[in-house]
């Protein structure tokens, strides 16, 4: 079974605020990217006990989020900011089975999820896509599911969970803290959520085998809304070819597949 692994850092046990521990300049980043590292190598270790023989993890943190040299040692990691074209990165994607998503949060305006937010938790007070909240996880699991990848497993807060099992059929999900707010959570010890995550990945893995999930996929045309918290956001978005400026803070792209809206 070949594996592909988004990554996130803000749904990581022990990581539970913006400024010091999810942005760059933070005091506690790399601190974060070591717990990140960390609960990523746990569940490279489960997907091999069940059999995985090819592993490739995204760096899915806007400025990055994983210390490389403690990688486990049979993981591949594609990295880099600015990150090649999709018309380079999706011929290589296609070639995997399935799709996981490990340090997840929930969407933005989640009251109790843990660093909610969506893409920019400064400037995004929330996306729809025909008529329906989206967040990262949707965004996520229906790029991959239209490139024929089903998600099947994912970890992070409790908020980003119930979203992942609202969304997936079938998905196995194990939450490694219970969000309070947007920058308070109870997080379970490092070690129990690695552990966790380990023998989820495990679960998932024999769970697809016997009862495959679907790739997750949505019936075009796609109308994808973005509301900004502020006027200037909405005004630079607005200037962008085919985007329709629908009040002063939302706009609207249109679009025939996945592919050419859910990233835009």
């Amino acid at each position: 079974m070949k594996i592909y692994v988004g990554t996130d850092i803000e749904g990581v046990a022990g990581v539970v605020s913006f400024a010091p521990q999810s942005y760059p300049d933070g005091k506690y980043y790399e601190h974060a990217k070591r717990l990140l590292t960390a609960e990523i190598n746990a569940a490279v270790e489960g997907m091999l006990e069940a059999g995985a023989d090819d592993i490739l993890i995204v760096d899915g943190h806007g400025p990055g989020g994983i210390v490389f040299e403690e990688l486990h040692p049979e993981a591949k990691l594609l990295h880099g900011r600015p990150t090649a074209p999709r018309t380079v990165r999706d011929p290589i994607v296609e070639q995997y089975d399935v799709c996981v998503m490990l340090g997840q949060h929930a969407m933005a305006g989640n009251d109790l999820g843990n660093l909610s937010h969506t893409q920019n938790s400064r400037s995004i007070e929330g996306y729809t896509l025909n008529g329906i909240p989206i967040g990262e996880i949707a965004q996520f699991a229906l790029y991959q599911g239209a490139l024929g990848l089903p998600l099947i497993f994912l970890s992070g807060d409790d908020q980003a969970c119930s979203e992942a099992e609202a969304l997936v059929r079938g998905i196995t999900t194990r939450a490694v803290k219970t969000g309070l707010s947007r920058n308070s959570a109870i997080s379970l010890s490092a070690v129990k959520s690695r552990a966790l995550i380990r023998e989820g990945v495990v679960e998932a893995i024999i769970r697809h085998r016997e009862k495959p999930i679907q790739p997750l996929t949505w019936e075009p045309p796609f109308v994808l809304e973005k509301r900004y918290y502020h006027t200037d956001t909405a005004d630079a978005a607005a200037a962008a070819p085919g985007v329709e400026r629908i009040d002063d803070v939302t706009v609207r792209l249109r679009g025939d597949t996945i592919q050419g809206i859910i990233y835009r």
